[in-house]
């Protein structure tokens, strides 16, 4: 596998060997001494997957201390454009993001440390989305900066206009006035 830095510190984007024949794929998808090997020594508990329409846009979600996680994230069907955003106070690149395009087809992965909002949007007709996630989910640390906050200069490949959202996610603050837990 190929590990990819970005301009942030311990976020990756990670490119499987696939091999290809006649009878179509196959890829190893995770491999724990891999990603020990590439630095990524998250113990993953727990697996999550979702189904999502073009436009759907999901984010920018966290979990607060003590129940903070990272997460390994891929499209198994579909494209999405994923997002981590920097929530770490004091961080250097505190509100910057990576946004990088997964999907059937490129077999990549994205690797979110702790201390990072994460979201995506559904660029397919249908995304189905999976991601696992170093601590369970716990509904009490939930937390979430706005998707659609102009002044993360995130361009999401999705009119704002058209946006299909969760009430949930029409409720999270600008980062501007977002107090970090981290």
């Amino acid at each position: 596998m190929k590990v990819i830095k970005t301009d942030i510190e311990g976020v990756v984007i990670i490119e499987p060997r696939v091999f290809e024949d006649a009878r179509g794929y196959f890829f190893e998808s995770y491999s724990r001494k891999a990603y020990v090997e590439a630095g990524i020594t998250a113990e993953f508990v727990q697996d999550n997957e979702s189904c999502s329409t073009r436009g759907v846009m999901r984010g920018l979600h966290f979990q607060r201390p003590p129940f903070t996680q990272a997460k390994l994230v891929r499209c198994v069907k579909g494209r999405v454009l994923d997002v981590a955003v920097d929530i770490r106070k004091g961080s250097p690149t505190y509100g910057q993001h990576v946004a990088v395009e997964l999907s059937e087809d490129n077999h990549r992965q994205f690797f979110i440390p702790k201390g990072f909002a994460h979201g995506f949007a559904v660029l397919s007709d249908v995304a189905v989305f999976q991601y696992k996630c170093d601590e369970f989910y716990h509904p009490e640390a939930d937390g979430g900066i706005s998707i659609l906050d102009g002044s993360l200069g995130i361009d999401w490949h999705v009119d704002p206009a058209e946006a299909i959202l969760s009430e949930k996610d029409t409720r999270h603050p600008l980062l501007k006035d977002f107090v970090s837990p981290f």
